[in-house]
């Protein structure tokens, strides 16, 4: 190597530049940290007291209205079923009249007439008719909050909140790497 007193082209020794607190850097990431944890608490806060008993206010009403959905399909399907049970009734025949034939009638022989009533067909008409009435009857698409599976991972743990809390942990690590690999100034 070169002794540097030799060389004429190396610019001569400066002095570092004065040394910052080691405690700046640290005071600036604890002031961020502080105040996310501090809008954390006012948002919790807010929701606590403000947003939380806005939404309990409205549960009753969209209960009401669950229930009046309900009631109204169950109203629906016991008509259609009453309306399955129901039998034509026959109307009374009017009162025979007689009938004059000014030509005679001549007798003849003929076939008698067979049956063509099949019980498997009346089956058949049967279950079509009940198939039709089952695709006609209203369903409902509403449902109750109380209905819905309360568990599950999201629902323990709050998916939000660890994304967010891995977020800062990100920042954390990205930090302490950095203020770790920032050289050392000397004296």
């Amino acid at each position: 190597m070169l002794d540097q007193g030799t060389d004429p082209n190396l610019s001569p020794t400066t002095e570092p530049p004065a040394e910052e607190s080691s405690n700046r850097t640290f005071m600036i990431a604890v002031g961020i940290l502080g105040g996310l944890v501090f809008i954390t608490i006012i948002c919790v806060l807010v929701y606590a007291f403000v947003i939380g008993p806005r939404l309990a206010s409205q549960k009753p009403d969209e209960l009401a209205t669950v229930e009046a959905h309900n009631a109204q399909i169950n109203d629906a399907m016991t008509a259609t079923f009453q309306a399955s049970l129901w039998t034509p009734t026959p109307l009374p025949s009017p009162l025979p009249t007689e009938t004059v034939v000014p030509t005679g009638v001549v007798a003849m022989a003929s076939e008698t007439a067979t049956s063509i009533y099949d019980p498997l067909t009346a089956t058949m008409e049967a279950l079509y008719t009940q198939a039709a009435i089952a695709q006609l009857t209203p369903t409902s698409t509403l449902v109750a909050p109380e209905g819905l599976p309360q568990g599950g991972f999201a629902d323990q743990y709050g998916v939000p909140g660890l994304i967010i809390m891995a977020a800062v942990l990100v920042i954390v690590i990205f930090l302490a790497r950095r203020l770790r690999v920032a050289p050392a100034r000397q004296k």
